[in-house]
């Protein structure tokens, strides 16, 4: 008798088309592997992390605007360096992760208004400004309506290959942050000796006015002013003077703190004048060929 068995026998064609373990597991790999290329999560900009310490920078100048508003002078002066702090961090940033961009440019300039425009025009208001009337009202307008007009010509320039090459180790006036942290160093290094000012006519507002109207016209003169330069090594060997230079600064302001960043501004000023008095100088009267800086 034959054996015959309990299933009938399987063709070529159904073996072909059996799905074992290993198989389905492929195709699900496979699948898995399509999705994720769908889903892929795109990398973070890279001009979120400068246009973070931009912000941060927005934030401290308003901070300061709330601050002064409040009659605490002191920490709104504090906070108007911190934010000229967070500027110097935000093209740091930029310059090192290769993340310029016109965006950040515009962003840059809308929160400088604020933290070094308008945060240190209110302060000298509030400071003594406002005992002057109208006067008063006009010359505290001077730091944010001039340092708008700075940045503008700055962002437009920035646009020219030609100027900003041109001038890529300088700055074309004063900077707006050099201003504020100008106005709030002298605030704090003068706020407990206000009695200094008692004798003259005005008080303090003698002293005030003449140095409004100075750094206001600074900002939007064509005077040349150091900028920090760039850490390739090109720069770092034709500035290398220029690199000690501020880091020098940098040890007057850690040791005499309040003193020692009005001393730095100071200087930092009375440089970029005294270098563009020269240039002019041997421009008009002596060797053509012969630049200062």
């Amino acid at each position: 008798m034959q054996d015959v068995g309990i299933y009938p026998p399987i063709s070529s064609p159904q073996l072909s088309t059996m799905k074992y373990p290993i198989q389905k597991w492929k195709r699900y790999r496979r699948r898995r592997r399509k999705k994720k290329g769908k889903h892929r999560r795109k990398p973070i900009p890279r001009i979120v992390v400068p246009s973070f310490f931009t912000l941060m920078n927005l934030f401290c100048g308003f901070l300061a605007i709330l601050s002064i508003s409040e009659g605490r002078l002191f920490f709104g002066a504090w906070l108007i360096i911190s934010a000229g702090l967070f500027d110097a961090l935000d093209g740091f940033m930029a310059r090192l992760s290769n993340a310029q961009s016109q965006f950040g440019i515009e962003l840059d300039s809308i929160s400088d208004v604020v933290s070094f425009g308008v945060a240190p025009g209110f302060m000298l208001y509030a400071l003594g400004l406002s005992e002057l009337p109208f006067i008063g009202l006009i010359l505290s307008a001077l730091p944010p309506l001039c340092g708008a007009v700075r940045l503008a010509r700055y962002n437009v320039e920035a646009h020219s290959a030609e100027v900003y090459s041109d001038r890529g180790n300088y700055f074309r006036g004063l900077p707006i942050p050099a201003q504020a942290i100008m106005i709030s160093a002298f605030y704090l290094t003068f706020y407990n000796r206000l009695d200094l000012f008692a004798g003259l006519d005005n008080g303090i507002n003698n002293v005030l006015i003449p140095l409004i109207i100075i750094l206001s016209f600074l900002m939007v003169s064509t005077i040349p002013f150091d900028k920090v330069p760039s850490f390739d090594k090109e720069s770092l060997k034709k500035y290398k003077g220029r690199l000690y230079l501020f880091i020098g600064y940098g040890f007057i302001i850690l040791i005499f703190w309040e003193i020692g960043i009005m001393i730095v501004f100071s200087a930092f000023i009375l440089k970029g004048i005294g270098l563009a008095a020269l240039n002019f100088w041997y421009n008009r009267f002596g060797d053509e060929d012969r630049e200062f800086g």
